[in-house]
């Protein structure tokens, strides 16, 4: 699953506390996957030696990182020692052993080398006796000497992740840079590729991109890039020929089946930023799937949401918005996501170690809907952000959520990047319902579950109209301590998840959507009955 990383612009800083904020004037901004963005130290290519001066630095900036933004009080001491002991990925004779006062590094039995233990808080005396270990390792093991530098910081901060919880992580400098072109965006061109055997072929292109302007064609297969022919090209060889500096151009020969000779083409990269919102009618209801939360999407939805009403005017009767299989993204798109369909109210709250982590996010812009009905779609795939708007906006009472029990992801991670140009990816917080049950572990329950064997959008509706088979709201958001594990259990057993596309789901929207009165009794939580209509 992703992370709810917690981003925002270069003037919106974390504040923790004097210390804080000199950490946050290193880091960029706070995000929804819940992720900080830190400044660039360093951006050089290929492989590096190690260097200790370097390593130390890096090691430094890294315990700092952990002490500051974690959830959870951690002992530094702890985390050195377990990220050496993770050196043995590399060099399995690798054995750290320590006492009160020493640190004792083995290789294959024989001695490597001896420290004095730093003291418990002097991060950057930590830093430097991880490094040095580490040079002294170097000189007895062949493996070690022989690793890259970047294999040997994946080796350490894969041991201290280790210490951490699961959505906690390390990225290395090329999977950091792919993490912040997804967030980000990148020079591009705006298509999805695919490498075979003739080429590079084109899966798709992306609207009011450069191959949209230029003519790229989905199924065209580019044969050479940049006067290179592009068959026996990887796919990052290709991915790096095709991106690059905005406003740069890039030269491309597509062959394409209906066409007797190969096509020439040069595009002008642009900033691309990857496409998450996708909309098509299906009726009269206007059907949007979001796939992920970067820093496009509430834009991105909003004009899809503008070009449906434009689309079918007055016929429109109203949305299903369908987050399956969406695995989460930036926290500030969450909620401004979920802000397009909410007047007031609570969307979202998170809660951690640190005073500044409770943050409180308040709906105020218009629903851009008009109040029409809105389905909401999820399975046990959705995750993170999007349980974030699922949840809000089931418990504003503005949608109705259908589907199986979501993933349960509930922590805000923070990505802070490193002077090697790699990234730390922390659990800084929890975030909470409106009406103020913890996701983590729980996830949201639907108003509408279609979990089962054998059941059919017509026959769950037939039991949805006489007031069954609806999760009360009682129920869905009932207080349940994180530790009860045998109550949040049989709670998410109410709505067992379920992957996947299932048709069930978007019949049953689309039934729900269409139908105003079945709606709103939906909302109300079962049919009217004389006694409740006399009131």
């Amino acid at each position: 699953m992703a992370e709810i990383v917690q981003q925002g612009s270069g003037s919106e800083r974390h504040a923790l506390g004097q210390r804080w904020r000199a950490v946050a004037r290193r880091y960029a901004g706070l995000a929804l996957a819940l992720t900080l963005f830190g400044c660039a130290l360093q951006d050089a290519d290929g492989p590096q030696t190690y260097d200790v001066s370097q390593a130390s630095r890096l090691f430094s900036t890294g315990y700092q990182d952990v002490v500051d933004v974690y959830i959870e009080d951690l002992n530094v001491p702890a985390l050195a020692f377990a990220g050496l002991d993770g050196l043995s990925s590399i060099d399995p004779a690798v054995s750290v052993a320590h006492d009160e006062r020493h640190l004792t590094l083995d290789i294959d039995g024989r001695r490597a080398g001896n420290f004095n233990r730093p003291a418990p808080q002097d991060l950057d005396a930590w830093g430097r006796l991880t490094a040095d270990a580490i040079e002294a390792m170097r000189s007895s093991s062949v493996s070690l000497s022989k690793a890259e530098s970047e294999a040997v910081y994946k080796a350490v901060f894969t041991g201290i992740i280790a210490e951490l919880d699961d959505f906690s992580r390390y990225s290395g400098r090329e999977q950091a840079r792919e993490n912040r072109a997804s967030r980000d965006g990148f020079g591009g061109i705006g298509v999805r590729i695919r490498i075979i055997d003739e080429g590079v072929k084109v899966l798709s292109v992306m609207e009011g991109t450069p191959a949209e302007s230029a003519g790229l064609r989905e199924q065209d297969i580019i044969t050479a890039i940049d006067g290179e022919p592009a068959p026996g090209m990887s796919q990052r060889e290709v991915v790096r020929r095709l991106r690059g500096p905005v406003r740069t151009k890039v030269r491309v020969v597509v062959a394409r089946e209906s066409e007797s000779k190969s096509v020439k083409i040069t595009l002008t990269r642009t900033h691309i930023v990857p496409q998450t919102v996708r909309y098509r009618a299906e009726g009269n209801v206007a059907y949007i799937r979001v796939s992920g939360f970067n820093q496009n999407t509430s834009q991105t939805l909003r004009q899809k949401m503008l070009h449906a009403r434009r689309e079918q005017g007055a016929k429109l009767k109203g949305f299903v918005l369908d987050l399956r299989g969406n695995p989460g993204g930036l926290l500030d798109q969450a909620v401004s996501v979920s802000d397009l369909f909410m007047t007031r109210g609570r969307i979202v709250s998170t809660h951690g170690r640190h005073p500044d982590s409770h943050q409180f996010f308040e709906a105020r812009s218009d629903d851009l809907a008009y109040g029409l009905p809105l389905a909401v779609l999820v399975n046990g795939n959705s995750a993170s952000a999007s349980e974030i708007v699922a949840a809000a906006l089931q418990d504003s009472g503005r949608a109705v959520v259908i589907g199986t029990n979501s993933f349960g992801k509930g922590t805000v991670q923070t990505v802070l990047r490193l002077p090697n140009e790699g990234e730390l990816t922390l659990t800084w917080a929890r975030f909470h319902a409106p009406s103020g049950y913890a996701l983590q572990q729980r996830g949201v329950l639907p108003n509408i579950c279609t979990s089962g064997p054998n059941i059919t959008a017509a026959a769950l509706l037939a039991q949805v109209r006489l007031g069954q088979l609806l999760i009360d709201r009682a129920t869905r958001s009932g207080n349940i301590e994180p530790q009860n594990q045998a109550a949040l259990s049989a709670l998410r057993s109410r709505c067992p998840v379920a992957d996947g596309d299932r048709e069930i789901d978007l019949q049953v929207a689309l039934a729900v959507v269409g139908d105003g009165k079945l709606y709103s009794q939906i909302l109300r939580g079962g049919p009217e009955t004389a006694e409740r209509s006399s009131d």
